[in-house]
C-alpha cells in the first residue's frame, strides 16, 4: 500500500500539483448551458506590481469561493488580468529612462511608449506567476490586460457613446494637479492627511481709508491671485464694509469686499480671501460674483510670470518670501498653529495643487441615480451592510468625474481638433480631406475609466453576441478590498448599468486590510511589510491561505501574526499525520466499503458530525462567511476527527477482521469528506492526500462538494458522543486542577437528570472509563449524599469524582469558590436581562425564553455548588 511521505513537506508537491492543474486545464471555464454559471472577475492588480498580503487575502477569498462553486456543480469562470496603471507605470518608466540619461520629452511620445511596453513585457505578468504560487484557480487562458485591443475598443465605444449622449464634456474647472506626476487627479486619487500647519493673519488695507481688513489663510502664496475678500452676509462686524474696495498688498490690485454664504464666520477672522483659480470653493464663489480668473501658479507649482521676484519660485519658497514681505510692510498680524487636512497625490505623495485647467469630465448626476436605486431596492447586496451607507453617501454627493490625464501611458482620448477650432469625438481618425488637418488630444484617460468596464469588456462587450458575454455576464460576486469602493466598485456599477442595462454583479464582498501584529498598516516607511512568497517558502501556501481567512469577517481588518501561521502549518501537519495513520492501517488490495448496518455509536457520531458540518458550511457560504467556515473546519478536523474519533477507533484497529475493516471504512469515508470540505481552503495538501486514497477518482478539484444527507442525520448518536466528550474533557480538566497524577485512577459516580442521559452513559460506560482513566463507574438511580468527591455539574447530569487519597481539599475549596462566583455572575446577567423591560417586550420570544431557562439553570447550579462548598468545609 502506497503511503504518504513520513514528514509533511509542502515544497515537495505544491508546484507539481499546480502544474498538473494547469496542464489538465482544470481551471478552464466552459460555456455549458446545462449548468448554472458562476463568475468572478479578479480585481486587476497593477501590471508591474508584486504580490503583497492584501493581494494574497483577496485572491484566497476569491479562490475559496470559486473552488466551492466549481465542486458544487456550477460552470465557473474566474477571469484574471492586470491593469496598465497609468500613473504608477509611467512614473516607473520615467525613472528608468532618467537613469539612462534621457527624459520623457526627449524620447517623444512614440519613443516613450516603446519604453513603456518594453517595461511592461519585462515586469508585467510577474504577479500572475506569484498568484500561481498561492494556488489561485483562475482561467489563465482568458487573462486580460486593460490595454488589450478588445478592451481598448470597448473604452473608445463608451467614450464616444457618452459624449454623444451629453455625458462627457470639456470645461475649465478647478482640478487636483500633481506637480510631480504632472497630471490631473480625480478626487478619489487624492489622500487627505492631517498635518500640523499654520494659519497666517494678514491686513489688507482699505482703499480711501486708513483702516484695513484682516484675513486668515493657510496658503499665503496664492494671495497673489486674490480677486476679492468675502464675508458672511449676516456677520454684523463687516456689514458696513460690504461693497467697499481693498488694496491687495504686494500686487496693489484693487479687490472688492463681497458677501457670500460660503464664508464661515467662526473661521479665522470671518473674512476670507477669494482666489478663484486656485481653490474649488473660491472658484464657485468667483462664478457667483463674476470675479473672473487670475492664475498665479503653474503646473509645476512655481509662481507664474508677472510677479517680479516671486516669479519662477517654488510655491513653498514663494510662501516664505511673501510672508517676510508682508511682515516688513507691517501687514502680518499673527501666526497660529493648526491641524488641517492636506491633499496628497495617492501615487507619489506630493501635496497636490488645486489648479484651473481645461479638462474632460463625466457628468455624474444621471449615472449615479440608477446605481443608487439598485442598492436601495435590494438588487445589489453589499457585505458587510455598513459599507452600504458609504456607497449611498458617495453617490448622493457625487461630483462630476475628471477623466483626462496629462500622461502618455494609457488609453488616449478619441478626440480630435481641427485647425478652425472644431472638436471631433470619433473612434477613427477624421478624414482630413473633409476636415483639413486634425490634431489628436494628447491626454489619456483615467485608469479607472477602463477598469470600470472590466466585468463586461473582458467578456467580449461591445460584441453582445459573444458566447462568454451571453453566458457569464452579469458576473455573480465581486470580492475586493473596502479601500477601493469609490475607485472601482461604484464606477463599475454605474458604467455597467449605462452600457449594458444590467448590474455587473449582484453581490459585493468587501474584505478588510491585512495589518502587522501591532495593528499597523503595512508600509515601506514602517518597514513592516511581510512578503507572502517568503511565508509560502517557510510554511507552504496552504498554511498562509488558512491563516489569512480563519476567523476573518467581512470588512474587518486582520492582524498577521507569525505564530498563527505556524499554527496553521501545524494543523496541516496534523491532517497529514492522521491521513498517514489511516493509510498505514490498510491492507494492499483490500476494498473497504461503508456498511451502514455495522456502524458503532462512534461511527455514527463522526458521520453525523460531518453531515451537520456540511449543512452548516453550505449555509455559511451562502452568506459569504468564509472565515467562519475556515474556523469550523479547523476545529472539527483537529479536535473531533483527529483527537477524538481516531482515539475512539484505535482499539478496533488493533483487532483483525470485520471490526477493523469497518473502522477503516468509516475512517476513509470521513477522510474523503474532510478533504473535499477543506479543499477550497487548503487545495494543495487536500489534492495530495486525496491522490493516495484507494477510491479516489481523477483530481479532488473535480469532485462533488459534500452536502447534507438526511439518511446520515444520527442526531441521537451525535448528542451522545458530544456528551461523552464533554464528560471526559471535564474529568481530565478536574484532575489537572486537583493535580491528580496522570496514572492514578479513581471511581466516578454519574447521576443523570433524565432517562435519555442515563441511557447514554450506560451505553458509553466502557469508553468513558477507558478514555477518562477511571477505575470504575457507577451510574446512580437516585442522587446520593456522597463524601470525598469532586462534583462536576452539567445541565442534565452530575459527575462525582471520588477523591479518596487524591484530593487537596484546600485547592478544591478554592476551585468551588471560583465556580460559585462564575455561576453568580451568569445568574445576575440573566436576571438583569429579564428585569430590562425593553428586552422582555421587544426581543424575540425565543431569546426571552432562553434567558429564563438560563436563570433556572444557574439557580440550580448555584444551589449545587453551595452544597459542595459546605461539604468541603467540613473536611478542612
Amino acid at each position: 500500500m502506497k503511503n504518504l511521505e513520513k514528514n509533511y513537506n509542502p515544497k515537495s508537491f505544491e508546484d507539481r500539483i499546480y502544474r498538473q492543474w494547469e496542464e489538465g486545464e482544470y481551471f478552464k471555464a466552459i460555456v455549458d448551458k446545462s449548468k448554472e454559471p458562476f463568475t468572478i472577475v479578479m480585481p486587476p492588480p497593477n501590471v508591474t506590481g508584486n504580490l503583497h498580503m492584501g493581494h494574497a487575502l483577496v485572491s484566497t477569498l476569491q479562490d475559496i469561493m470559486i473552488r466551492y462553486k466549481r465542486m458544487s456543480g456550477y460552470s465557473t469562470l474566474w477571469l484574471p488580468g492586470t491593469d496598465h496603471a497609468s500613473i504608477a507605470t509611467e512614473a516607473r518608466v520615467v525613472e528608468k529612462i532618467k537613469l539612462d540619461g534621457k527624459t520623457k520629452e526627449e524620447l517623444g511620445r512614440e519613443g516613450f511608449l516603446e519604453e513603456a511596453w518594453a517595461w511592461t513585457e519585462k515586469y508585467g505578468g510577474n504577479i500572475n506567476k506569484q498568484l500561481r504560487k498561492l494556488g489561485v484557480s483562475a482561467d489563465w487562458s482568458r487573462s486580460a490586460f486593460t490595454l488589450d485591443e478588445n478592451l481598448s475598443k470597448a473604452v473608445e465605444e463608451v467614450f464616444v457613446n457618452m459624449y454623444d449622449d451629453g455625458l462627457i464634456y470639456k470645461d475649465k474647472k478647478i482640478i487636483n494637479y500633481c506637480p510631480v506626476c504632472n497630471t490631473s487627479l480625480s478626487d478619489i486619487e487624492v489622500n487627505h492627511e492631517d498635518n500640523e500647519g499654520k494659519i497666517w493673519y494678514f491686513k489688507y488695507p482699505l482703499k480711501d481709508s486708513e483702516g484695513f481688513l484682516t484675513i486668515a489663510t493657510t496658503r499665503p502664496e496664492t494671495m497673489l491671485g486674490d480677486l476679492a475678500v468675502a464675508v458672511d452676509p449676516t456677520d454684523e462686524r463687516y456689514e458696513d464694509l460690504i461693497g467697499k474696495t481693498l488694496i491687495l498688498p504686494i500686487v496693489e490690485r484693487e479687490i472688492p469686499i463681497i458677501a457670500d454664504d460660503y464664508v464661515d464666520k467662526e473661521f479665522g477672522t470671518g473674512a476670507v480671501k477669494i482666489t478663484p483659480s486656485h481653490d474649488p470653493n473660491d472658484f464657485e464663489v468667483g462664478k457667483r460674483h463674476n470675479l473672473g480668473q487670475c492664475v498665479v501658479l503653474e503646473n509645476d507649482a512655481t509662481i507664474s510670470e508677472g510677479y517680479g521676484k516671486f516669479s519662477g519660485l517654488d510655491r513653498y519658497e514663494a510662501r516664505k518670501l511673501i510672508v517676510e514681505e508682508l511682515d516688513n510692510l507691517g501687514l502680518l498680524e499673527k501666526i497660529e498653529k493648526i491641524n488641517n487636512s492636506v491633499g496628497h497625490c495617492s501615487r507619489c505623495g506630493t501635496v497636490i495643487e488645486p489648479l484651473l485647467s481645461d479638462q474632460w469630465f463625466v457628468a455624474m448626476e444621471s449615472l449615479a441615480k440608477p446605481a443608487l436605486d439598485a442598492y436601495k431596492n435590494g438588487e445589489l447586496k453589499i457585505i458587510p451592510e455598513r459599507f452600504g451607507k458609504i456607497y449611498v453617501n458617495w453617490l448622493e454627493n457625487i461630483r462630476d468625474w475628471n477623466i483626462s490625464r496629462q500622461l502618455w501611458w494609457g488609453h488616449r482620448l478619441p478626440v480630435y481638433y481641427t485647425e478652425d477650432g472644431q472638436t471631433i469625438v470619433s473612434k477613427e481618425k477624421p478624414d482630413e480631406k473633409i476636415y483639413g488637418k486634425v490634431t489628436r488630444d494628447p491626454d489619456t484617460l483615467d485608469t479607472w475609466f477602463s477598469s470600470a468596464l472590466w466585468p463586461f469588456s473582458t467578456l467580449g462587450w461591445p460584441d453582445t453576441d459573444s458566447e462568454d458575454y451571453k453566458y457569464f455576464f452579469p458576473t455573480n460576486a465581486l470580492i475586493t478590498g473596502y479601500d477601493i469602493i469609490f475607485f472601482w466598485v461604484i464606477r463599475m456599477v454605474f458604467s455597467s448599468l449605462y452600457n449594458t442595462g444590467k448590474l455587473p454583479f449582484n453581490t459585493v464582498y468587501l474584505n478588510g486590510l491585512v495589518r502587522d501584529a501591532q495593528g499597523r498598516k503595512m508600509s515601506k516607511s514602517l518597514d513592516n511589510g511581510i512578503d507572502p512568497l517568503d511565508e509560502i517558502d517557510k510554511y507552504g501556501a496552504d498554511a498562509l491561505r488558512m491563516n489569512l481567512v480563519s476567523g476573518n469577517t467581512p470588512g474587518n481588518d486582520m492582524r498577521y501574526i507569525d505564530d498563527d501561521v505556524k499554527d496553521k502549518r501545524n494543523f496541516a501537519n496534523k491532517l497529514w499525520n492522521a491521513s498517514r495513520f489511516i493509510l498505514m492501517n490498510m491492507e494492499d488490495g483490500k476494498e473497504y466499503t461503508l456498511n451502514e448496518d455495522r456502524l458503532t455509536i462512534e461511527d455514527k457520531w463522526i458521520i453525523s458530525r460531518i453531515n451537520t458540518l456540511s449543512k452548516d458550511v453550505e449555509r455559511l457560504f451562502k452568506i459569504y462567511e468564509m472565515g467562519i467556515v475556515a474556523s469550523n473546519l479547523y476545529e472539527f478536523i483537529w479536535f473531533e476527527f483527529c483527537d477524538w474519533y481516531i482515539e475512539f477507533v484505535k482499539t478496533r484497529l488493533h483487532n483483525e477482521g470485520e471490526e477493523k475493516d469497518n473502522a477503516i471504512a468509516v475512517l476513509l469515508y470521513s477522510l474523503d469528506k474532510i478533504l473535499k470540505l477543506l479543499h477550497p481552503y487548503m487545495p494543495f495538501i487536500t489534492e495530495e492526500i486525496y491522490s493516495y486514497l484507494p477510491n479516489s477518482v481523477d483530481k479532488i478539484i473535480t469532485q462533488k462538494y459534500p452536502v447534507y444527507e438526511e439518511k446520515y442525520d444520527y442526531s441521537y448518536e451525535e448528542k451522545s458522543i458530544n456528551k461523552l466528550i464533554d464528560a471526559i474533557t471535564s474529568i481530565r480538566s478536574q484532575k489537572t486542577e486537583l493535580k491528580v497524577p496522570a496514572k492514578k485512577k479513581s471511581k466516578l459516580y454519574i447521576y443523570a437528570l433524565n432517562e435519555e442521559t442515563k441511557d447514554i452513559f450506560t451505553k458509553l460506560k466502557s469508553s468513558l472509563q477507558s478514555l477518562a482513566n477511571l477505575s470504575d463507574i457507577e451510574i446512580l438511580d437516585e442522587e446520593l449524599d456522597l463524601e470525598d468527591v469532586a462534583t462536576i455539574i452539567k445541565e442534565d447530569y452530575k459527575l462525582y469524582l471520588s477523591l479518596e487519597g487524591l484530593i487537596d481539599y484546600q485547592s478544591e475549596y478554592k476551585r468551588l469558590e471560583e465556580e460559585k462566583n462564575h455561576v453568580i455572575s451568569e445568574l445576575k446577567r440573566a436576571e438583569q436581562k429579564l428585569q430590562n423591560e425593553k428586552f422582555t417586550s421587544k426581543a424575540p420570544k425565543h431569546l426571552v425564553d432562553m434567558e429564563r431557562e438560563k436563570k433556572d439553570k444557574y439557580t440550580k447550579m448555584l444551589e449545587e455548588v453551595e452544597r459542595s462548598i459546605e461539604e468541603i468545609k467540613e473536611k478542612l
